[in-house]
């Protein structure tokens, strides 16, 4: 039994439940699905979660680029739509947009494939062992390389798909979809960060590691900072955070996974 785990006993036996993340508070400085399905896992842990979302997203700067495009995927004329973000998922639904049966839907990255379900949009692929663009890239399925492919993506995404595309002769529509804009942290979240109060921060994105740099750095030094992947604790190390753990791959369970072994619990 580790010092984070508590042991309760259940009302209707007396079988013991073991909270084993009982006296940590978590930081989960993203909102959407994303935090209410972090906070239900923390939650049945035993831990409290602190819900303050530190990035927002706005529309693309030129919209009628995007709504050409999804125009042209809701009248079949792209053979593939590949999305990278759950971010891009919640812009199609709020776009309304209709993704014909015969385009299929590549999904990078656990968090996206999770929102795609959580929509109730089906998921065609998903990159089989590394899900990421680059393994996206050493994995592609059957006849993409002779698609129509649509990505629409963040203003600020990394290259890395299109530079791929452009090498193996895809012929691929890279579109804007939205835009990524900072959200003040909250004070009093602030002072529980800064007093230690705050045990462990998640951090699911660069863009979120940046933000989180800008408005807590330095953190205290008996805060765990917890990334979803190999990318994300990359861009959390180049924004100055310390990582203390990173969750083998991009989804939410190995991301609970990763503040379990850190705290081996």
């Amino acid at each position: 039994m580790t010092d984070f785990a508590i042991r309760e006993v259940t009302p209707t036996a007396s079988i013991p439940v073991i909270r084993r993340l009982g006296d940590q508070n978590v930081l989960i400085p993203r909102g959407g699905q994303f935090a209410e399905d972090i906070t239900n896992r923390l939650t049945g842990l035993g831990a409290k979660a602190v819900v303050a979302p530190v990035v927002n997203f706005a529309a693309a700067d030129d919209t009628v680029t995007l709504q050409s495009h999804f125009d042209s995927l809701s009248a079949g004329k792209f053979d593939w739509i590949v999305l990278t973000s759950a971010t891009t998922v919640d812009v199609l639904q709020h776009q309304k947009v209709e993704i014909p049966e015969s385009t299929r839907i590549a999904a990078i990255g656990e968090t996206t494939a999770q929102a795609l379900t959580f929509a109730n949009i089906r998921v065609d692929y998903v990159p089989p062992t590394d899900n990421s663009p680059r393994g996206f890239l050493n994995a592609l399925p059957e006849g993409f390389l002779d698609a129509t492919v649509l990505v629409p993506h963040s203003e600020t995404s990394e290259p890395t798909l299109a530079l791929g595309f452009e090498e193996r002769g895809i012929k691929a529509a890279f579109v804007s979809a939205y835009r990524t804009v900072g959200v003040p942290i909250p004070s009093d979240v602030v002072q529980r960060v800064h007093s230690g109060d705050i045990t462990a921060i998640l951090v699911s994105s660069g863009s979120v590691a940046r933000q989180l740099a800008d408005q807590l750095s330095p953190l205290p030094e008996t805060t765990a900072v917890i990334c979803i992947g190999p990318r994300t604790a990359f861009d959390a190390q180049q924004a100055g955070l310390v990582v203390s753990h990173t969750a083998s791959e991009r989804s939410n369970e190995a991301l609970i996974d990763a503040l379990l072994e850190f705290r081996n619990a």
